[in-house]
């Protein structure tokens, strides 16, 4: 479970450990100079059990400082740079995720966080889920874990908007 993580990183710190846990999709790299200065995230619950989303408020916190790389949360679609999917996607959530998808202006990024949204983890074949995002919505991102650290989360941001290498000594 995540509390004993988080409970960890608030008395120690964050751990510093450097793991490959985020890949990139199959889409081609955007260049990195169109989101050079800040990047407006549009986070999208698709039924998770809310382990994915502490972990992502914790981004916010002192320790992560999600906003000094120029990063922050947008709650219209209209606005965002990027889509975070997160939760089992489910056959009610398809024309959700399709009209949210379409809002977005371009260039557009998405991001699956979390086992559930990579491939439906352990409700994969459960009536009414679909099972991977790749189905509905091109994924340039995945960012496995259950839940992911919120330093593999910001790892992976920073890595696919080409700032990673730039700003790996500054997280955590």
């Amino acid at each position: 479970m995540f509390y004993p993580r988080w409970i960890t990183n608030l008395v120690k710190g964050p751990s510093v450990r450097r793991r490959k846990a985020a890949s990139r999709g199959t889409r081609a790299a955007m260049p990195s100079r169109l989101f050079a200065r800040s990047l407006a995230i549009r986070h999208l619950d698709a039924g998770s059990c809310n382990g994915c989303e502490s972990e992502i408020g914790l981004l916010g916190s002192p320790v992560y400082d999600l906003s000094r790389f120029g990063f922050s949360f947008t709650p219209s679609p209209r606005h965002a740079d990027l889509l975070l999917i997160t939760g089992v996607v489910t056959q009610a959530m398809v024309p959700v995720i399709r009209a949210t998808y379409d809002a977005m202006p371009g260039p557009k990024l998405v991001v699956a966080a979390g086992s559930c949204a990579i491939d439906g983890c352990v409700f994969r074949g459960a009536p009414g889920v679909v099972g991977s995002l790749r189905d509905i919505v091109p994924v340039d991102l995945w960012i496995p874990g259950c839940p992911p650290a919120p330093d593999d989360l910001l790892d992976g941001l920073l890595s696919l908007v080409g700032r990673g290498a730039r700003a790996a000594g500054d997280v955590g």
